[in-house]
């Protein structure tokens, strides 16, 4: 700025000398004047071709003039390319973040003041049936249409969340998500979405089955109080204490096989996987599993007055499973008992193992009543029954199952269930071939 008025006063100066000598003081001033205009229009002139220089879509390397007009348009390219750095800086930096923000497990939702959407990522969008880009600038009550959230947001206070229904929730399966609202900037909003579907479940499935234990140890404890009452207040003669004394022992011997289920089912869920180093021989397996099959039999029939199972044992294979004894002992006696269990008196089962092209298989097929479809998904289920008092009539836990498909997780295997209703069920548990051991004598 200085620069620039020295040289306009030099300028001036320089030609007032020559109109000093033709009109003196007239002729002085009259060629200043003339000169300051000059100055003038050629200063406009300049600052013009910086301006058209500066405003070019692409600015030129080189600016078009010399002097200290290139000096400060060198400088201002220098200036501005400083800035083209920064703000480039700042761009690939939002990037970036709203790409973590986009990778994020659980939904965002950024809001104005106005609680409409200005930006949301894909997970908030599959969360609460949302279009990133149809939605845009929408009110976001009139797009999540449920009561539990419409009367959260109209809350003064925000600070714990909410669990509503997504819109990925069908028939079968309901989604479950914790939302909560979080203030930032001048009056916008922070929304987030969270799945909890699965810690839903896990409570529900808690909640049931304490529920299911409580309601199982407690029906033979009250039958037992029952029995100890009538014994204590009635005298009995000597047969009819024994018989007491017998449904006392049986509602005993159910209480200790629930608590030792239950025991098992713990003893699963919280070791260590089986090791592949013991060997266990199907032959060794099987004869207990036969010995103790056909006493539980033998026992049924006198319970109910009629014949015994016919129980087809096919002969076992001279194999080694690699896993851990009493648990594959547990799985295959769990199978071989619920069939003679289930199966009424006289008819027949079939036990026996075989290898396929997926691994060994230990199949128990029966000629019971069969299962209708829709309560095969849910047979491996704690406490799940299909006739709940006919299980109880036949001293089961209703942990059998769920101890198997366990034992068979564990082993890298698989629990497999069909049946039809009046033609009787099969019930196969496939080991992978990585578990079987050949002996090769």
């Amino acid at each position: 700025m200085l620069f620039s008025l020295l040289e306009m006063l030099w300028v001036v100066g320089l030609a007032g000398v020559p109109g000093w000598f033709l009109g003196e003081i007239f002729g002085a001033l009259l060629a200043a004047v003339v000169a300051l205009f000059v100055y003038a229009a050629t200063l406009s002139w300049k600052l013009d071709r910086l301006d058209r220089w500066l405003s070019a879509p692409i600015l030129r390397q080189d600016p078009p003039w010399q002097g200290v007009w290139r000096e400060i348009a060198v400088r201002v390219q220098r200036l501005l390319r400083q800035q083209e750095k920064l703000a480039a800086v700042h761009q690939k930096q939002l990037q970036d973040f709203l790409q973590a923000i986009q990778a994020s497990p659980n939904g965002v939702i950024l809001l104005d003041e106005q609680a409409r959407i200005e930006w949301c990522n894909d997970t908030a969008a599959a969360h609460l049936g949302l279009d990133a880009q149809r939605d845009r600038l929408q009110h976001i009550v009139h797009l999540v249409r449920d009561p539990v959230f419409a009367r959260y947001f109209a809350q003064q206070s925000h600070d714990s969340e909410v669990v509503i229904d997504g819109r990925a929730s069908s028939v079968v399966s309901r989604q479950k998500l914790s939302v909560q609202l979080h203030a930032y900037g001048e009056g916008r909003s922070l929304l987030l979405s969270r799945d909890v579907t699965t810690v839903a479940q896990a409570d529900a499935m808690r909640r049931d089955f304490v529920a299911n234990v409580s309601h199982e140890i407690r029906t033979p404890l009250t039958v037992l109080s029952g029995f100890v009452e009538t014994l204590q207040s009635i005298p009995l003669g000597s047969e009819e204490t024994q018989h007491y004394l017998e449904l006392m022992s049986a509602q005993s011997d159910r209480m200790q096989s629930l608590v030792a289920d239950l025991l098992m089912l713990s003893q699963l869920e919280g070791s260590q996987l089986p090791s592949t180093q013991e060997k266990v021989s199907l032959v060794a397996l099987m004869l207990q599993v036969t010995t103790e099959a056909q006493a539980f039999s033998d026992w049924m029939a006198s319970k109910g007055q009629g014949p015994v199972h016919q129980l087809d044992f096919v002969p076992v294979p001279d194999i080694y499973l690699l896993g851990a004894r009493s648990e594959l002992l547990s799985a295959v006696s769990n199978l071989v008992s619920n069939a003679i269990r289930y199966t009424p008196l006289g008819g027949r089962i079939q036990i026996h193992w075989a290898t396929t092209a997926e691994g060994l298989v230990f199949a128990v097929h029966d000629t019971g009543p069969g299962i209708a479809a829709e309560h095969l998904p849910r047979l491996a289920e704690r406490f799940y029954r299909v006739d709940r008092s006919r299980s109880r009539e036949t001293g089961g836990t209703g942990l059998g199952l769920a101890i198997t498909k366990h034992v068979m997780q564990r082993h890298g295997g698989e629990l497999r269930i069909e049946s039809v209703v009046g033609q009787g069920s099969t019930f196969k548990l496939v080991f992978p071939q990585s578990r079987v051991v050949v002996d090769l004598g």
